[in-house]
C-alpha cells in the first residue's frame, strides 16, 4: 500500500487529502514541530502538538487557524487514523502517525533519543513505512550522554567567572537556547537576545517553567553584562553586537563541532557537540526497533545513510525536500559564513 507521496508542495497523503510539514502554501498542513523548515507560513489550516501551538504564533501569526491535540490522539482525516507522539527534537515535536486498513506510516519530523528534559521524551512507533533525517547520519557523530553535555558547559562558565570573562554561548532560539539556558540554572544572571526571549514565552505558555532571565537590550550599554551569561542566535556570532559585549568568551553550540575543533569557527572561543538531533547510533537504533518494511531518507547525510541501511538489509530510498534550510543546517551556513 502506499500512503504517502512526496510532491512538489511536500509529504501528501492522498486518502486523508493532507500534507505533512509542506514547504508551500496547502490547505491543511499537520506540522511536526515548530522550526521553520517545518511550520511554514500561508497554510490555511494548521494541526500540531498542543505544545506547538504557541510557536507557530510566534513565528506565523496569531490569526492562523490552528488547531492541536494531545500525544496519542487519535483524528480521522477522511478514513486515515491520525495520531502525534513525541519525537524528542524539542517540545511540541512530534512523529506523525497515519493507519489506513491496517497500513502505518510514520513520519519522524526531526527526532533525538535522549531526553533532554525539556522535551517529551522520544517514543518508538512501530510501522511499516518510516521517514526518517539523516541531519547527523555517519558514524562520527555520537553524542555524549546529557548531564555529561551539562557538566562541560558548566565547566566552561566557572572558568570564565574565574578568569574575569563573560560566557557567551551561541545556540538556535528555539530548542538550543533552552537547553543551555536550563544548565546554566543557579550559576549566574542568564540573559538572552530578543528573539530567544519571544520563544521562551511560547515555552511559558505550556507551562514549563524556565530559569529566570531577562533580554538585553544591545540598543543601550551592556557593560553591566560583565561575568554574567548570555545566549544569542548564530546569526549574530562574529558580529559587532558580539563585540559591544565586555571580555566577552564565546562558545558555539552545535552538534557540528563533535567533529571541528573551535579554531575553525573563527573567533569562537570554545565548542560545545549540543544537539536537538539524534546522533549515527540513534538513528540506527530507531529505524531498526520500527521494523520498518521501507525507510525514506530526507535531509542530511541522505546518499551515505540510505547506502549503509541498504547494505545491512533496510530497503531504503533517498527523498529530496526542502527541511534542514533552518535549526543546525542554517546554524552551520551562518557560523562558517557569517557575513551571508
Amino acid at each position: 500500500m502506499k500512503l504517502i507521496t512526496f510532491t512538489k508542495k511536500g509529504i501528501y497523503c492522498p486518502k486523508g487529502k493532507f500534507y505533512i510539514d509542506p514547504w508551500k502554501p496547502v490547505d491543511l498542513a499537520v506540522i511536526t514541530h515548530g522550526h521553520a523548515d517545518h511550520a511554514r507560513w500561508g497554510m490555511k489550516k494548521y494541526l500540531c502538538h498542543h505544545f506547538t501551538k504557541p510557536i507557530l504564533h510566534q513565528r506565523i501569526g496569531r490569526d492562523i487557524e490552528c488547531q492541536s491535540v494531545e500525544y496519542g490522539e487519535t483524528i480521522n482525516m477522511n478514513g486515515v487514523k491520525v495520531s502525534l507522539h513525541p519525537a524528542g527534537h524539542i517540545i511540541g515535536s512530534a512523529q506523525i502517525r497515519l493507519e489506513y486498513e491496517g497500513f502505518v506510516s510514520v513520519i519522524s519530523g526531526d527526532y533525538k533519543v535522549q531526553d533532554d528534559g525539556l522535551s517529551t521524551p522520544f517514543e518508538l512507533v512501530k510501522c511499516h513505512e518510516f521517514v526518517t533525517e539523516s541531519t547527523f547520519g555517519l558514524p562520527i557523530y555520537n553524542w555524549m550522554d546529557i548531564p555529561s553535555i551539562n557538566q562541560q558547559l558548566q565547566n566552561w562558565v566557572l572558568r570564565n567567572q574565574e578568569n574575569g570573562k563573560t560566557s557567551v554561548f551561541i545556540g538556535y532560539s528555539l530548542g538550543k537556547a533552552q537547553r543551555i539556558m536550563k544548565a546554566m540554572e543557579g550559576l549566574g544572571r542568564i540573559y538572552v537576545h530578543y528573539s530567544i526571549g519571544k520563544l521562551n514565552e511560547a515555552f511559558e505558555e505550556t507551562g514549563i517553567i524556565l530559569p529566570d532571565y531577562e533580554i538585553i537590550n544591545f540598543k543601550e550599554s551592556v557593560k553591566h553584562l560583565q561575568n554574567e551569561i548570555i545566549i544569542v542566535p548564530p546569526a549574530l556570532f562574529d558580529s559587532n553586537i558580539i563585540r559591544k559585549i565586555p571580555n566577552a568568551a564565546t562558545a558555539i553550540c552545535s552538534g557540528w563541532m563533535q567533529v571541528r575543533g573551535s579554531r575553525r569557527w573563527r573567533s569562537a572561543d570554545a565548542g560545545f557537540a549540543v544537539s536537538d538531533h539524534a546522533d549515527w547510533g540513534g538513528l540506527l537504533k530507531t529505524i531498526k526497533a520500527t521494523e520498518a518494511e521501507i525507510v525514506h531518507v530526507t535531509h542530511g547525510q541522505t546518499e551515505v545513510f540510505s547506502k549503509y541501511l541498504n547494505e545491512i538489509g533496510i530497503r531504503a530510498d533517498v527523498v529530496e525536500t526542502l527541511y534542514g534550510e533552518d535549526e543546525e543546517e542554517t546554524e552551520k551556513e551562518i557560523i562558517e559564513n557569517p557575513e551571508s
